[in-house]
């Protein structure tokens, strides 16, 4: 006989989305600065990660799930661009990445972003919390 499947419990799913997102940002930011170009296209891959964690702690089908993995990804985008600019420009100044993204002001961090990123990377940001919602229907 088949063991009964059991439904994991409901606090797992949203600590599988935290670790698995900053886990995430961290390999983001990592690749990133290993590449030294943005690489816009890890935000789909961002989309898959949150879908797939959502999925594995157990969070029921529906609106909700759609709704907080578009939620989840542009968190997810957002921390990993921000970390990206923080981190670079942080080495310029002589600071570690945390100091520089404490210090870091949202104005600066828009235009060094806007100003890194090519129209590849926009339409991957773009589409990537879309991706998100899709598959985590």
């Amino acid at each position: 006989m088949s063991p009964a499947l059991r439904r994991p419990p409901r606090w797992l799913s949203p600590v599988f989305l935290l670790l698995g997102g900053l886990s995430f940002v961290l390999i983001w930011v990592m690749l990133a600065l290993y590449l030294q170009k943005q690489v816009g296209w890890m935000a789909l891959l961002a989309a898959v990660d949150v879908v797939l964690m959502l999925r594995l702690g157990g969070m029921a089908r529906g609106t909700g799930r759609s709704v907080l993995a578009l939620l989840a990804t542009l968190a997810v985008c957002a921390l990993a661009l921000w970390g990206i600019v923080a981190t670079q420009l942080g080495f310029s100044l002589g600071l570690g990445p945390w100091d520089s993204a404490l210090r870091l002001g949202a104005h600066h961090a828009w235009t060094l972003t806007t100003l890194a990123n090519g129209t590849l990377d926009w339409i991957a940001l773009a589409l990537a919390p879309l991706l998100a919602a899709w598959l985590a229907r």
